[in-house]
């Protein structure tokens, strides 16, 4: 069984300037391993319309589904809504369902046409709900579109992963080695290309004085990362 692809597309001068630390793919990758679905690619794209437009393009036709960060609210910079709306060729206008949202959103106070910007969805997507604010995102194709705030994209993603077909859970072992690199990459690759279907990782670290190797094996076959964690920790063993 071939698990289901994924990418997400970051929408946000302030992530490519570093004004704000992305928090949105972290939680996403964490989620879709969860779930059985492999996050293969992460872009960060600036609030540009042609940016956003060409990484859509590129990121639906290339994996399964695609979920986008930030761009959604009420300013002028986000034009995420409008940018998807010119990937798939559609008209974007007003939604009454989406404008009783907002509106509920807004409560007291008078909805102003800046709030109604967060109500523009593009013709034919469905909504995503928002338990947060209140304000949805929307999902077209196979794209999923929500916002950047992370809190709002936590409850956006909860609310649209259970419709996403899923795949087998991806598990993950981790090894220590209080050994540098160099001294087990030979071994390492052997065992590696002894089980193709798992992933070795390999990450140095540094503790107090020892500078050592943290070896993750991550896979969907539990008796495969069984054995080639039982394999890690016999060359552990052998190195003394």
């Amino acid at each position: 069984m071939t698990n289901p692809t994924a990418a997400i597309l970051v929408i946000g001068d302030e992530i490519l300037s570093g004004r704000t630390r992305e928090a949105n793919a972290y939680h996403l990758a964490g989620r879709l391993v969860q779930v059985g679905i492999d996050l293969v690619e992460i872009r960060v794209v600036p609030d540009d319309h042609r940016a956003i437009v060409d990484g859509l393009h590129a990121l639906s036709a290339a994996v399964d589904h695609v979920f986008t960060s930030g761009g959604i609210g009420p300013t002028h910079d986000d034009i995420t809504a409008d940018a998807v709306a010119a990937a798939f060729d559609v008209a974007i206008d007003v939604r009454e369902d989406a404008r009783a949202m907002v509106a509920a959103a807004v409560g007291d106070r008078r909805l102003t046409d800046d709030h109604l910007r967060m109500a523009r969805i593009p013709e034919g997507a469905t909504l995503i709900a928002n338990g947060i604010s209140g304000v949805p995102g929307f999902s077209i194709g196979n794209v999923h579109v929500m916002a950047g705030v992370p809190s709002i994209f936590v409850a956006m993603l909860d609310a649209v992963l259970p419709s996403l077909g899923s795949g087998e859970p991806v598990v993950s072992r981790e090894v220590r080695f209080e050994v540098g690199e160099g001294r087990i990459a030979t071994p390492l690759r052997r065992l590696a290309a002894q089980h193709p279907r798992l992933s070795l990782g390999s990450y140095p670290f540094a503790d107090g004085r020892v500078f050592g190797t943290n070896i993750v094996v991550r896979g969907t076959d539990p008796a495969a990362i069984d054995a080639a964690v039982a394999q890690l920790e016999e060359l552990r063993g052998s190195l003394g």
